[in-house]
């Protein structure tokens, strides 16, 4: 099955999330599956987000007003999100909505936390469950050459010490998702993004998945 016929199939996943850590290349991806798929993309505003350069710069000064941010921006995302749209059968977003707290159990202090998880309770925010996650899990290394690859104005500030920390909640989180499908890749030395023949045999894997776990390492399937 080629990647235009994706489409067509009626089982198909009409909302897809792709997750994992700054840098691991979340959006890119997202981009090249929303194009495939003529999909409408559902970006995480972290460009938008003022506060974002002096959390990384500062630490936990901005940490709070960082973390707000996005929520109140996802919230409002995942409201437009939950609108019937009868012309785009597929929707493709980089980031999952049910993660967020991940990102606020990492940054917040105890106090914080409790704002943060009172402020959350009252939007009450009802998140449609993906069809389908594509977690792309790396090497802190791969994500730091990534980052430095890409050079945007806050990568500079980030500290392998919190990508160390980051990496290992996205674990956690992970191992313990059950929402329903999940797709993980060993995105080390796995580029879908620019290399046409690694998009192709992700998008192999995506096609094939109805339901559950499952894993995909594009090195070790190589060397098969």
């Amino acid at each position: 099955m080629t990647v235009s016929q994706l489409n067509t199939k009626t089982s198909a996943p009409r909302y897809i999330a792709i997750e994992g850590p700054i840098g691991v290349g979340k959006t890119a991806l997202a981009k090249r599956l929303a194009d495939s798929l003529s999909g409408d993309l559902v970006l995480e505003e972290f460009e938008e987000n003022p506060f974002l350069e002096r959390f990384y710069r500062d630490g936990k000064s901005a940490a709070l007003p960082a973390q707000m941010f996005f929520l109140f921006a996802r919230a409002r995302q995942i409201e437009q999100l939950r609108q019937p749209d009868l012309f785009s059968s597929v929707r493709i977003s980089d980031y999952l909505f049910t993660r967020d707290r991940l990102f606020a159990e990492l940054n917040l202090d105890t106090e914080e936390l409790k704002l943060y998880d009172q402020i959350a309770e009252n939007l009450a925010v009802e998140a449609p469950v993906p069809d389908l996650v594509i977690y792309l899990q790396a090497s802190v290394d791969a994500i730091l050459q990534r980052l430095a690859r890409r050079d945007m104005a806050y990568d500079r500030y980030v500290e392998r010490s919190y990508l160390e920390r980051l990496t290992e909640a996205y674990s956690r989180f992970f191992h313990n998702y059950d929402d329903g499908p999940l797709l993980i890749v060993n995105a080390s030395q796995f580029d879908p993004v620019h290399s046409d023949a690694d998009y192709q045999q992700l998008f192999q894997q995506i096609e094939r998945i109805t339901g559950g776990r499952h894993f995909f390492n594009p090195v070790a399937a190589a060397f098969a």
